[in-house]
């Protein structure tokens, strides 16, 4: 039987989660170019739409969603049922429900968490493909996480792919830079290369060097491709 002491730790974290309202999630699309974003948890929930340029699309996910990301595919072509493909950032249809494929850049974020935080970043541990802005736009919370460097066009001709840059875990599929579970990896030629444009970015999955950022539970957040 649970003691009174996990009860009323569990009774306060479902308080918590009740009295926090779902974040909204601003996308922007300032590329010169079409985008077309998504979004996608652990728990199939998430969407995608075409974003031409200067568009934007509001996505509101509910409080306690956690492993989730937003992120830009591009080269993309859809059938009338929302099926199809894309050249970087694919997950087969228009609405995903799973995460997409390399190279895309990640905007990762887990709600209402540890303390009731949110936990925010920028990943390129899955290569990258378009630049990328991500703040809080919440009064009370000053976060702003930026990847706006020309990745693609300094990167090493190992990692060059149609669509972007990939990472060295799809391309090479050796453990140095795919980190097993349970294992831990160190920096590498490679992350270095992604950590050298973008410092506040993940550049492999150990990365923890000034990449993750907090805000409230309840912030809410702006997406921007091509800040």
């Amino acid at each position: 039987m649970a003691s009174s002491t996990s009860l009323t730790l569990l009774f306060f974290s479902f308080l918590l989660l009740t009295l926090s309202h779902a974040a909204t999630f601003n996308v922007v699309n300032q590329c010169s170019y079409t985008v077309w974003a998504a979004w996608a948890d652990l728990s199939n929930n998430g969407g995608g739409q075409q974003l031409n340029q200067g568009q934007t699309w509001t996505v509101t996910v509910n409080a306690g969603t956690a492993a989730a990301r937003i992120w830009g595919r591009t080269g993309c072509s859809f059938d009338g049922n929302g099926n199809g493909n894309c050249q970087s950032g694919d997950c087969g249809k228009l609405a995903c429900t799973s995460y997409g494929s390399p190279p895309n850049t990640l905007a990762e974020f887990a709600l209402n968490q540890y303390q009731n935080l949110d936990f925010i970043d920028i990943s390129l541990v899955q290569g990258f493909n378009v630049p990328m802005d991500f703040r809080s736009t919440s009064s009370d919370c000053s976060v702003d996480i930026q990847c706006t460097a020309d990745v693609v066009g300094q990167c090493p001709s190992a990692l060059k792919v149609a669509g972007g840059c990939d990472d060295p875990c799809t391309i090479f599929n050796a453990p140095q830079y795919c980190c097993p579970s349970g294992s831990s990896c160190e920096p590498t030629t490679y992350s270095e290369f992604f950590k050298s444009l973008c410092p506040n970015a993940f550049s492999y999955p150990d990365d923890y060097n000034n990449t993750q950022f907090t805000c409230p539970g309840g912030s809410n957040y702006q997406v921007t491709f091509c800040p």
